[in-house]
């Protein structure tokens, strides 16, 4: 009341005066009564039963988010207070204990990518990745980024909108039979004007690119671009890191090492560079050194973040971090080690081929891209994969991610379904989806043949 006697109101329903009466409330809400906590408990669960969770049902979606196995230790350190309430450091001389975790993550980062400095994380893999597009731009002083149509439709978008807005053009090189960039168009569309190749590898589609082959062109036809490569982090335990293919910027989701799916997010971008980009590098990055006494301490460094220094001169204005999640990287890939992370790679490697292999042998499937793949890879299906992913629900697998919408001028991938396969799923699980995907599709209206012609469901 003291409030509103202050401001010169009778009532708090004052307050709302300039709203206009057809958006306020008429009428009380019709709550329900109070329920105890027992009974809440047993309300919410109820209601979380109603969804399919991925700890009692095999998932095989991907696109962007996995269902990668978390060790049990990586959420335990994660909740400590100490990390917990301290994951942004804005007195790095009293959160010491944090910086040395994002110092151990950085290196660890850099080890993985093999390139010479990584910053402290940023939002996800698709705003790292327009960071780094920005990078290039600036680098180079040009205008245009060359960016594959096998990278990540969603990050395609977010590096798309970045771009836009800061006056930098964007050209999307299309993709091959084979599932990766097309190298010749490559060549074609690189130039004195490019600021910077940008590919993912695995790719959207699961398939390796060719990052050797793509490097040399760029340094052919424009060496002063920069070369942004989007890796996933787990595959680097299997392939040469892109530090010793001549790659300049490495981004990457970190979703995959030790943070759960989460209903998509939060997420973890990724970022490392060469020590000459350094400076053009966003976000926090943590530096070791000694204090008066020699003693080892911890500091931001290269603080070019808009929250220390001039707006204007500022690398970029994204004002957080994913310390926690860079936290659980750091963890995760401490706890298996170089071996462990190898042995989950193979894995993830192995499975996918395995199930390729077993949509190859059925009826009406077909595998449009025939390269090497790491954890999913692509299925032409005799329905459209939304009726199938509908069928596998009511089996209790969820299914993969239908492609047509993002590929509409590629006739391979009208009745294309992108499928993903974690070191999480079994041999027994894979072979269930593949019997399931196939009597769902036998039940389908029209089946095609294997000679090409089709099967009415009534010949069936």
């Amino acid at each position: 009341m003291v409030m509103l006697s202050r401001l010169g109101l009778d009532s708090s329903s004052e307050l709302f005066r300039e709203l206009p009466s057809s958006l306020r409330m008429s009428r009380p809400l019709a709550l329900p009564a109070a329920l105890s906590e027992l009974e809440l408990l047993k309300t919410l669960k109820a209601l979380a039963d109603g969804n399919l969770n991925l700890d009692e049902h095999p998932c095989f979606l991907g696109a962007g988010v996995y269902d990668h196995y978390v060790p049990s230790v990586v959420d335990h350190v994660l909740g400590r207070s100490e990390f917990y309430t301290s994951y942004t450091p804005y007195q790095p001389e009293m959160s010491q204990g944090m910086l040395q975790a994002i110092f151990e993550y950085q290196t660890l980062i850099c080890e993985l990518t093999g390139m010479e400095v990584a910053n402290a994380s940023l939002y996800d893999g698709g705003s790292s990745l327009a960071e780094a597009a920005l990078m290039g731009c600036r680098a180079s002083g040009r205008e245009e980024v060359l960016i594959a149509r096998t990278v990540n439709p969603f990050y395609r978008e977010v590096v798309a909108t970045y771009l836009r807005t800061a006056g930098f053009a964007i050209r999307e090189i299309p993709l091959d039979e084979s599932g990766a960039v097309d190298l010749d168009l490559l060549a074609a569309a690189a130039g004195s004007g490019t600021a910077a190749l940008i590919l993912q590898s695995p790719n959207f589609f699961g398939i390796l690119e060719d990052l050797e082959a793509a490097g040399n062109i760029l340094r052919r036809r424009a060496p002063a671009a920069s070369f942004v490569v989007s890796a996933d982090p787990i595959s680097l335990a299997l392939l040469r890191p892109p530090g010793e293919l001549g790659v300049d910027i490495v981004v990457g989701e970190g979703q995959v090492l030790g943070n759960h799916p989460s209903f998509g997010g939060p997420l973890l971008g990724i970022m490392a560079c060469t020590e000459k980009l350094l400076r053009r590098m966003p976000g926090r990055i943590v530096g070791e050194t000694t204090d008066a006494e020699g003693r080892r301490g911890y500091v931001l460094t290269i603080q070019t973040r808009e929250q220390h220094i001039r707006r204007e001169k500022a690398t970029s204005n994204i004002c957080t971090n994913q310390a926690l999640n860079a936290l659980a990287a750091a963890v995760y890939l401490t706890v298996l080690g170089k071996d462990g992370l190898r042995e989950v790679a193979f894995n993830c490697c192995w499975k996918g081929h395995y199930a390729r292999e077993r949509f190859r042998s059925l009826r009406g499937f077909a595998i449009p891209y025939q390269g090497p793949c790491f954890r999913e890879f692509v299925v032409n299906c005799p329905i459209p994969p939304a009726e199938l992913n509908s069928a596998l629900i009511r089996d209790g697998i969820i299914g993969g991610y239908p492609l047509a919408r993002h590929y509409p001028e590629r006739e391979e991938l009208r009745s294309a379904w992108l499928l993903c396969v974690t070191e999480r799923r079994t041999r027994a699980e894979i072979d269930r989806l593949a019997e399931a995907a196939a009597a769902a599709a036998a039940l389908s209206p029209v089946f095609p043949s294997p000679e090409g012609g089709t099967v009415l469901e009534n010949d069936l």
